[in-house]
């Protein structure tokens, strides 16, 4: 794979416990941190209900947008999970109870002497033409349909699977970055930074305001593939506070969360 070229990724993350709040979601940040480290950039995240007709949607408006999708959770033992179901008939494949698959539950059922029973063996099932993910952590497998990762929605268990899938991800250019703080309020900053983004179109630049000390301010944050280019926007950036009457803090302006 080129290492100028920009490989995209996307993560859909299914269940109403993220939704309601009960459960807070973890996999979204690893994931776009490891994936960057492979050189593919998460580009979109979203988060659906255990409902199947937004699953099948959501699954097949980003597999045709990013070169690879990773969705957790939803593949255990309950009626409520449906995300094997769904991604069969997203690529409209029959949902069959995958020979191998119930092969490593039995054994691992066997090893930790619980019942054999049709829930449990429930997590066997992917679509007709899916490729097992080795699971590490309890045995049950995730799976591959093409560019569609299928994976456990609990975090130690998904980053199992993940660390077993990686070596097969053909990944582009690494986005590096810089970040620069300051005392300077958004608002007295955005049409000049406007101005620098486009000098610098390879480039993101993403604005984080914040409230600490008594005081507005802002940390940006470039992001892109070239370091020599990050550096140049970085020292214009500093250039642009010193006469917005502030001084630039390389590494930005560490704030509590609550005032972020």
């Amino acid at each position: 794979m080129s290492d100028t070229k920009r490989v995209t990724a996307a993560v859909l993350v299914i269940g109403n416990e993220i939704l309601s709040g009960r459960t807070h979601d973890s996999n979204i940040p690893y994931l776009g941190t490891e994936l960057n480290l492979l050189g593919i950039q998460m580009r979109e995240a979203r988060v659906v209900a255990d409902t199947e007709s937004e699953i099948i949607e959501t699954v097949n408006a980003l597999r045709a947008k990013y070169d690879y999708v990773f969705t957790t959770g939803g593949i255990g033992p309950t009626h409520d999970d449906i995300t094997s179901a769904c991604i069969a008939k997203a690529f409209g494949q029959k949902l069959i109870r995958n020979p191998e698959a119930e092969r490593l539950l039995r054994e691992r059922m066997a090893k930790m002497e619980v019942e054999v029973t049709e829930a449990r063996l429930k997590m066997a099932e992917t679509p007709e033409f899916a490729e097992l993910v080795h699971n590490p952590v309890s045995g049950a497998p995730g799976f591959r349909v093409e560019n569609v990762y299928v994976m456990a929605g609990i975090p130690r268990v998904m980053q199992a699977m993940f660390e077993g899938i990686k070596d097969q991800l053909e990944g582009g250019v690494t986005l590096e970055s810089v970040t620069v703080g300051s005392y300077v309020p958004e608002g007295s900053i955005a049409s000049e930074l406007g101005l620098l983004q486009d000098a610098y179109p390879d480039m993101d630049i993403g604005s984080y305001p914040f409230f600490f000390d008594s005081k507005p301010g802002t940390n940006l944050v470039l992001r892109g593939p070239d370091t020599e280019q990050l550096n140049e926007a970085a020292a214009k950036l500093g250039d642009l506070i010193r006469t917005l009457g502030q001084q630039p803090v390389e590494g930005g302006i560490e704030v509590p969360k609550s005032d972020s």
